[in-house]
């Protein structure tokens, strides 16, 4: 009884065995050809669409129009219709993106500004440069201003000279204011003698107070009085007393110290932000926290041929004389472009050497390398001429990584586009 059911229980077993290896089979027969109808399904699906062009496996910008070997020797593969990807594309993972920290930020439109930081040279205002001269010939005989650095006042004495001239030019218009009364009491007509004689001393620039002491009193003065035209230092005397003048004969030279000039030398890269009217911040060592403001005035039409900079005028306010010519200075001048132009961040941009380059995000993993062509540096910003539009979006970190993750480094390089073989 025991050896008829081992039996029975084996005869089960096998039958099992055999149904299951049985469905086994079946169910990989069943799936292979699900596998290889698909296989096929597609295989004749491709048959149907037109191949546009054969691309090599590792280098997609290496096409051709035919089939053949890649530089790489291996075998070219085919691109169907439907299947190409818009040249300069790159795809990447979301995901590889987000964990590689890439941080973008969108094309403005904005002012740019920026400080030009240079050092300055202090020196007189040359419109406020006065020279001293006598329109007749004679001999210093007093001199009260006869020091150089004396400070001045408008209209103080500065020295007298006697001149034979002058003492002539004198009688004739005493002669004159009496010829002139003795006519106008006998009736006749005014030649206007007297004053003829008076515009004489006049365009000699003898002052009025002693041509009116001299009207007055009917004395001849002996010397004439050279005054002070302007407030300011005197930078040369080369005068003496009893030294021989002419006409043209320099006596002082003063310099109107309330308004001075500074010349800085600016770069040819920096030319282009620098305007007059520009604002100028001057400090100076001697005295640490004092600002003085002043402007751009004039920018000079000509370079430097020794340093290559060009020299720039700049203009300060200098009420108590504080600012000495020939003094060196820290100037920071706060220039500006006064249009809006669109630009980009710094870090974004791939400098080359060559060509400037960003790398657009397009959304969803795309990323794009566009050439650009960069203005003005203004701060942490460039303004860009060509290449981009308000709006844009634009990788400004990680370009590395991505460059790595996606073979961008090729595609940049080869950014003229796909070429044909």
């Amino acid at each position: 009884m025991k050896g008829k059911i081992s039996v029975a229980c084996l005869v089960l077993v096998c039958i099992a065995i055999i149904g299951g290896a049985t469905a086994t089979y079946m169910y990989l027969k069943s799936g292979a050809t699900t596998e290889m109808a698909d296989h096929t399904a597609h295989k004749v699906g491709k048959k149907k669409k037109k191949i546009l062009y054969w691309r090599a496996p590792m280098d997609p910008t290496y096409i051709s129009d035919k089939p053949g070997k890649s530089p790489m020797g291996m075998d070219l593969i085919p691109v169907y219709e439907g299947e190409e990807e818009e040249a300069g594309i790159v795809k990447i993972d979301p995901r590889v993106v987000q964990s590689i920290g890439v941080r973008t930020e969108k094309v403005k439109k904005m002012s740019l500004k920026k400080n030009i930081r240079t050092v300055g040279r202090v020196d007189y205002d040359e419109k406020r440069l006065y020279h001293i001269h006598t329109k007749i010939e004679g001999w210093i005989e007093k001199l009260y201003v006869d020091y150089t650095g004396q400070l001045v006042k408008k209209d103080e004495m500065l020295l007298e000279i006697y001149s034979p001239q002058l003492v002539a030019a004198q009688e004739e218009y005493l002669l004159a204011k009496k010829y002139s009364r003795e006519i106008k009491l006998e009736g006749i007509k005014d030649l206007d003698l007297l004053e003829l004689s008076r515009r004489r001393l006049e365009l000699w620039d003898v002052p009025p107070h002693q041509i009116e002491e001299l009207d007055k009193t009917g004395t001849i003065m002996r010397t004439l009085h050279i005054h002070s035209p302007v407030k300011g230092i005197v930078v040369e005397k080369p005068v003496r007393e009893g030294m021989f003048v002419k006409p043209g004969t320099k006596l002082y030279t003063i310099a109107d110290l309330s308004t001075i000039w500074v010349y800085v030398d600016i770069y040819e890269y920096e030319l282009p932000w620098i305007k007059t009217g520009d604002v100028a911040e001057l400090t100076l060592t001697s005295q640490p926290g004092k600002v003085y403001r002043g402007k751009v005035s004039f920018i000079y039409p000509f370079m430097d041929p020794k340093t290559r900079t060009n020299k720039v005028r700049l203009e300060f306010s200098n009420p108590g004389f504080e600012l000495k010519p020939d003094m060196y200075a820290d100037v920071t001048i706060k220039a500006s472009i006064r249009k809006e132009s669109i630009v980009v961040p710094k870090e974004a941009v791939i400098r080359s050497g060559e060509r400037n380059v960003v790398i657009l995000s397009l959304g969803e993993g795309r990323f794009m390398a566009k050439e650009i062509t960069l203005g003005v540096e203004g701060g942490e910003w460039y303004e860009v001429k060509e290449g981009l539009k308000e709006g844009d979006t634009v990788v400004v970190s990680a370009q590395f990584l991505i460059d790595s993750e996606s073979r961008l480094k090729e595609a940049i390089g080869k950014m003229s586009g796909m070429h044909s073989h």
